[in-house]
């Protein structure tokens, strides 16, 4: 229950789906957990359900494509909690599932906008704090669509392949400043993201849940604890070994 005792945690996207997980287990392991979501009522009564549950617990209304907004509220939970210790850029949106011709700009600049500078700001206003920290953990969620092909999802693929890459990129480069820098690449997990998804793509949702769920070897979709334990591993001095790496948590999907 004290995996994480001590530290500081700001979960991007954690009103709700992974990102609620994320927060909700987090909390559980002894850290103080900074919200940042777009999602106001959700992350509020997050914040709040956990504060009353006696964990250490705030939210910020922030739109992480917004690089002064998001630099503000980074600043205003390292201020609040003493310092940031773990960054998860979680957020995330999966765009329009639609064929590469039929992408408009703006939906291609959308989903770069929240996916890839949401992570490259998230982690460019985190380092300062984790270098004053002494070192930490900065963890991206990319996505089995950042390894391999899905298919009709040319925004979403282009996103998350640009997350696995910028983290190996980061962990070595502040690989000497004890700050580590790690991705995980879910399968399909079944969250409010993942259902909207399904929802635009199929009349009949529990069929195509059922098939996406039937896509992995282990013949199910994962749940957002899947993830958020992943997550508590990497943010743990655990993995205080391990940078540059991809947990691919997928249920087998990746390994055909």
């Amino acid at each position: 229950m004290d995996r994480l005792n001590g530290k500081t945690v700001i979960v991007t996207g954690g009103a709700v789906g992974i990102g609620r997980a994320c927060v909700e287990r987090m909390a559980g392991e002894g850290a103080r957990v900074a919200i940042f979501d777009l999602l106001e009522p959700e992350g509020r009564a997050l914040a709040h359900e956990l504060t009353e549950r006696g964990c250490s617990a705030a939210f910020w209304q922030v739109d992480v494509a917004d690089e002064a907004a998001l630099k503000t509220a980074i600043d205003a939970a390292a201020a609040r909690f003493g310092g940031v210790h773990v960054m998860v850029n979680n957020a995330g949106i999966s765009g329009s599932p639609k064929p590469t011709d039929a992408v408009s700009e703006e939906e291609w600049d959308r989903v770069q906008a929240v996916n890839v500078k949401g992570v490259f700001f998230g982690t460019k206003h985190a380092i300062p704090h984790l270098r004053a920290a002494g070192g930490g953990s900065i963890i991206n969620l990319s996505s089995i669509a950042g390894l391999v092909g899905v298919g009709g999802i040319a925004a979403y693929h282009a996103s998350k392949g640009a997350v696995r890459l910028m983290t190996k990129n980061d962990a070595i480069t502040y690989a000497s400043e004890k700050i580590r820098v790690n991705s995980i690449h879910p399968g399909y997990i079944w969250t409010p993201m993942v259902e909207k998804h399904l929802g635009a793509t199929s009349d009949d949702l529990e069929a195509a849940k059922a098939a996406a769920g039937a896509a992995h070897p282990l013949g199910h979709m994962g749940e957002p604890d899947d993830i958020a334990w992943a997550a508590i591993y990497l943010a743990s001095d655990e993995a205080k070994f391990v940078t540059g790496a991809e947990l691919v948590v997928d249920g087998g999907y990746t390994a055909r």
